[in-house]
Formats: structure tokens, sequence, C-alpha cells
């Protein structure tokens, strides 16, 4: 399949990081960009589409969720993330059964898809249920079945979760073309025993996976781990091996400097997840130092029982504005940064160099948005209108490896009704 887009803005990334915006031509052949120009160009393609007053940009990459919470939407709102965490999440996930996982994702996706989000990393229960949610709609995701361990006389032979973890990981790993892969995770340190992460994060490196891991999501998850072992979660985590593989640490609000060197020496990626973290009062993290020491910074919603939603572009309007108010800095973060943290940078800490920007050769992961709208118009500057005045709302399409998946309220690969009967069944039985 070959589509052309024409008569559309384009936004475009030097490789400085500086953005542009082009009026223009789009091409799509397959699963790849083969055409950008102010041209049109000479070859043919099957379908054509007008996208006058439209902006193609890069799809967002959400990385850090865990999608089937959307049917815990809103639960224990109020609470702090410990009593949030065991006494209102804790007890409902211990009812979940695989139905509800893939009733959950599907309907994750649906969210996902209508406000631009072509590819998620997930950290949940019943796995596989993901995989095939996803594989069926078309989305890209990094998809893992999350460890924990409660019990320190439980042997590395005797959790399950671990086994699971891999046989997930030999099974799906690069399937449907690569977009989906499945990664390694350790859900925190106060919710595994060291002998269990030690053998795990020994299993991870030997797979040449990817973690994924909550870090330093508190200061109270801090000073207790400290309490416990007389060091920090990430220097914790490091004295495991857990570092030694690609790892995407999520949160990370209380670190300190030490520990900002540790995650930059083993190239870890942090999830900046603003909203969440404000929700649960979990504080700030400190973007401008990660961003200074090199570390790779990309954008993440949480769960839906935390934040209360998936959408991206709330995620990037608190990212731009929330650390230039409490460092009373306009300038401490900028449009553009944060536009990377959702785009480039997420596909950096997906491992997929292939997307995350509008250029040739690269997978045509696009949507577009509607700019004939009263709130952005007049537009002087790209990146802040798509930060701080764009909303979810305002997309149009969604497009994933050449493939329309969504379009102006109709989704292409997922039967609607469907995903709401079987999500109001699923919310039904859990809270009956």
């Amino acid at each position: 399949m070959s589509i052309l887009f024409e008569n559309c803005d384009l936004l475009l990334r030097g490789e400085d990081g500086v953005y542009s915006t082009l009026h223009g031509f789009l091409g799509v052949r397959g699963d790849t960009i083969d055409y950008i120009g102010t041209e049109k160009p000479t070859g043919e393609y099957e379908e054509h589409k007008s996208m006058e007053h439209k902006l193609l940009m890069p799809g967002l990459i959400n990385c850090h969720n865990h999608s089937p919470m959307v049917l815990l939407r809103g639960v224990g709102s109020g609470l702090p993330l410990q009593e949030w965490l065991f006494d209102k999440v804790f007890p409902i996930e211990d009812r979940l059964v695989p139905e509800d996982i893939a009733a959950g994702s599907r309907l994750a996706i649906l969210e996902m898809l209508a406000s631009g989000t072509t590819s998620f990393s997930d950290m949940y229960f019943f796995p596989a249920e993901t995989v095939a949610a996803v594989a069926e709609a078309g989305m890209k995701a990094n998809i893992s079945r999350c460890v924990q361990c409660f019990d320190e006389n439980q042997t590395v032979e005797q959790n399950t979760q671990i086994p699971q973890s891999v046989e997930l990981f030999e099974k799906y790993h690069n399937a449907e073309n690569g977009r989906i892969r499945i990664d390694f995770s350790i859900h925190a340190e106060y919710t595994c025993k060291p002998h269990i992460v030690r053998a795990y994060s020994e299993l991870c490196k030997a797979h040449g996976g990817r973690m994924h891991i909550h870090l330093s999501e508190t200061q109270r998850e801090v000073n207790e781990c400290i309490a416990r072992y007389g060091k920090s979660p990430v220097a914790w985590f490091e004295e495991l091996g857990t570092l030694d593989s690609p790892t995407a640490a999520a949160h990370c609000v209380a670190v300190s400097d030490e520990d900002i060197a540790i995650l930059k020496r083993h190239g870890v990626n942090v999830i900046h997840n603003p909203t969440s973290n404000l929700k649960l009062g979990s504080g700030f993290a400190p973007v401008r130092k990660l961003m200074d020491a090199g570390v790779n910074l990309a954008l993440g919603t949480d769960g839906a029982a935390s934040n209360n939603n998936l959408d991206m572009f709330e995620e990037m309007h608190l990212a731009d504005i929330m650390p230039c108010g409490y460092r009373h800095d306009p300038t401490e973060v900028s449009s553009a940064e944060v536009l990377d943290m959702a785009t480039v940078n997420g596909a950096r800490l997906q491992g997929r160099s292939d997307t995350g920007v509008l250029a040739v050769g690269k997978k045509a992961d696009i949507i577009a948005l509607d700019l004939d709208k009263p709130h952005l118009y007049p537009n002087f500057d790209t990146p802040a209108l798509l930060t701080c005045a764009a909303h979810s709302s305002d997309v149009v399409l969604t497009m994933v490896d050449g493939k329309i998946l969504y379009e102006n309220g109709e989704y292409k690969t997922l039967d609607r009704e469907k995903v709401f009967y079987e999500a109001r069944a699923a919310v039904k039985r859990l809270y009956a």
C-alpha cells in the first residue's frame, strides 16, 4: 500500500534537535516514509489524501503504562502511593482474570489511538492478552510481565513469575514484524527481594533483554530502602546487576546527584510521569538535572488508576510548564525538549531507532492534527503549539507502519462496540 499526504504541514526535526515546519507532501510506501518535500513527487501512489489545515507529526510514544488498569480508572483517588497501591489497587488486581486483561488492553488501545499514541511500554499481568490486543490493533508496544516477591524465603525456583516472563520473551519478542517487543520487568525495590532481583537481572542480560522498573518514585520509598539496605534504590539495583541491561526507569522523582551519576553511567532511560506524580503527591522529578547529566528522558502516563487517562498531550503540557513553575524559571524546559521526550527519546528507550521522527527511511508512525481550530490559530511556534495548546481531541489520524488505524473517529482494526461491551462486562464482574 502507498499513500501520498498532500498540502499538509510537516513537523520535522533536524539532527541538531531543532524543529521546523514544512508545508508540502509526505509519501508512504509499505511501512516506510519514502518522500518528504515541498513539490509533489513524480512517483505513483495508490491513495492520495488532501490534508489542508492538517499537521503531520511523529506518533507519540507512551513509555510507562499499565494499560489494563483503565478498568481501575479513578480507584483510590486522593491517597498517597503506598496506601493507594496496597489498600486499594492490589486487592482488585488479585481478582483479575485473563479476560479482564484482554478487555482492558483493548479499551486502553482505543483511547491511545484516538489521542495520537502509536507505541507504548506496558508492565502488567497476563501479558499474552495484551500482546494479542496489540497484534490485532496494529499498534507497537514493548510488553513485560513484571516480577514481584514479598517472601524472603521464596526461592528463585519457586517464583512463578520469572518463568512466565522468560516464556513471554521467547514466544513473542519481535512478533508482528517487530511491532511487538518483549521486555523484562521488576515491579520495584519495595515489592521484590534481592535474591530474586539478582537472578532475574542475570536472566535479562543473558537473553539480551531490556528492563522496565519503577524507581525512586517517592522520598518514602528511598528512605525505607536506605533503612533496609543502607543504600538508595538506584544503588540497590546497580549492585544487583539490574542496570547492566538497557533499563527504563519510571518516575525517578527522589534521586540524588549520586543516583543520577549511576543512571548516566549505565545508560538508564528515565520516564517522566508528571500527572501521576502530581496526583499521588509524589513530587517533582529533577528533569533539568537529568537532561543536563546526559540521561535520556522519555514520557509516560502511568496507569489510568493514577492519572486518570492515557493522554500524552496532557503529559506534554505538564512536562513543559510544571518545571518552569516550581523552579521559577520559564527557560527550565523547552517545548522542543518535551516533544523529544514524547517521540524520539521514547523510540530510543524502546530500542526502536527506525521511528520517532518524520524522515525518509523511517517507519511511517504518523499522526495528523486538525489545525483548523480556534485554539490552534495563529501559530508562531509549532513546538509550543503542540505542548501548550493542542489537545488529544485534535488528532484526526493515527498511522502505524504505514497502516491507518484511526481516522476521524473511526477505528479501522478494532470493533469499538465489542470492546466497550467486553469492558463493561469486566467492570461489572470486578466490582459486583
